[in-house]
């Protein structure tokens, strides 16, 4: 690992961009960017278009009239003193000190609006719109953003988010290197996960393992989801990371399903991890072999100039063919997260007691007529399920000049674990 070239941001990606930003306010007819970030301990998917502007911690809010600089509004001093301690470190930041403020609450906003003589404007906002999954009508906090109308009314409000994503989705060449660099942690978080799994081992030291193998290479990656058993239908956090309970010590015939989320440099990726202990079920079998298939199809569909709703139909058909049923999305957008596949409402209801809960809603396709462009990142996570035997596979996928760019196909099979039992079950 040590010898390992780490990729990093020059100011010549910064420039990009920060020029792209500005083009993009000249096309729209904006004054200036007001961007909200999300809490940087967010978790998967995380709402931080903040860090896209800075190439620094999440969790400000950026303003960027299209005649200057952008200025970021950090939420407490830790930030600004970290900021001087990489400063000191020889480290290349892109925000001067001038051009921080503190806080970011309605009050410094405000402040910094009217320094920037933006009282009479027209300002793109990035928070307003919905992101999915976590927040479907916006991060921005009601008091705050009601004392901002109720201070300008001489500044037109515009959402922005979906049209700056599309904007920004497209990779640069030192983005591309991040993410494969990200790509390469996740893949020893996975690798070092089947290496720990075996009969008699308690599923938290897999879950740590896998963690400690993203800590080791130099990043902080968020929380996983992560189930086992012998035929869990679930996808979250383990339980005992929310309830006070033991984890479970794993038995021959279970398996581990687990969503690992990488990032590196805010470029993230996803990696679709099924270990089987012991012999696998053949209907567990069965369900991988038809994800493979919806795998293999959205590879073949994921070309520039095409759709997302192309290749989520082209992935839906093997699925549809077979007799199990779909667990969740197939496909998703990353860097950012604004496109999903959808999938059947009354798939949930197979699972037995689903009767007791709510109905779902169906879900559809979000962001299906986005078109495809080289450097768009998606997490491929087809899945399939015959009786109770879930199948999740699958990882990060670039879109290419003219071929799709696999760049941790390791996890778009079913694993098996290497580890053989160290302990009697307790």
């Amino acid at each position: 690992m040590s010898d390992e070239v780490v990729p990093t941001f020059s100011l010549a990606e910064r420039d990009r961009r920060w020029d792209l930003a500005r083009a993009f306010m000249e096309g729209e007819g904006l004054d200036a960017l007001l961007v909200f970030g999300e809490h940087e301990d967010a978790g998967p998917a995380p709402f931080a278009y903040d860090m896209w502007f800075t190439n620094a911690r999440a969790g400000t809010t950026v303003i960027f009239p299209r005649d200057g600089d952008p200025i970021s509004l950090f939420p407490m001093e830790m930030f600004a003193r970290d900021h001087l301690e990489s400063t000191r470190r020889g480290d290349i930041m892109w925000i001067p000190p001038q051009n921080i403020r503190s806080p970011r609450d309605s009050r410094a906003i405000a402040d910094t609006l009217n320094q920037l003589g933006l009282v009479k404007a027209t300002v793109g906002v990035v928070g307003l719109e919905g992101y999915p999954p976590w927040h479907p009508e916006g991060i921005v906090p009601y008091r705050l953003w009601n004392t901002l109308l109720q201070e300008f009314p001489g500044i037109e409000f515009t959402p922005v988010a979906m049209a700056l994503s599309r904007l920004i989705m497209p990779l640069s060449a030192e983005e591309i290197a991040a993410v494969r660099h990200s790509a390469s942690i996740g893949d020893a978080m996975a690798r070092a996960m089947v290496g720990t799994a075996a009969a008699g081992v308690p599923e938290s030291e897999v879950y740590a393992a896998g963690m400690s193998a993203g800590y080791a290479r130099g990043t902080v990656p968020a929380a996983m989801h992560f189930w086992s058993g012998p035929d869990p239908l679930a996808s979250g956090l383990p339980p005992w990371g929310y309830r006070p309970q033991a984890p479970r010590i794993l038995r021959d015939g279970d398996l581990i399903s687990a969503e690992v989320f990488c990032n590196f440099g805010g470029r993230h990726t996803q990696h679709q991890v099924t270990i089987t202990i012991g012999e696998p079920h053949n209907d567990l079998l069965r369900a991988a072999h038809v994800a493979r298939a919806a795998y293999d199809a959205g590879l073949r569909a994921l070309r520039p100039g095409r759709t997302f709703g192309e290749v989520v139909d082209a992935m839906r058909k093997p699925l549809d063919a077979a007799d199990g049923w779909e667990f969740g999305p197939s496909l998703h957008a990353l860097n950012p997260a604004i496109a999903l596949s959808g999938f059947p409402a009354d798939a949930g209801r197979r699972i037995a007691g689903a009767e007791a809960y709510p109905p779902e809603a169906d879900h559809p396709t979000i962001n299906g007529g986005m078109e495809l462009q080289p450097g768009m990142t998606f997490a491929f996570e087809p899945n399939y399920v015959f009786g109770r035997h879930l199948a999740y596979i699958g990882g990060t996928v670039i879109v290419g000049e003219d071929e799709p760019i696999e760049i941790n196909p390791f996890t778009a099979k079913i694993l098996r674990a290497a580890g053989t039992p160290t302990r009697p079950p307790r």
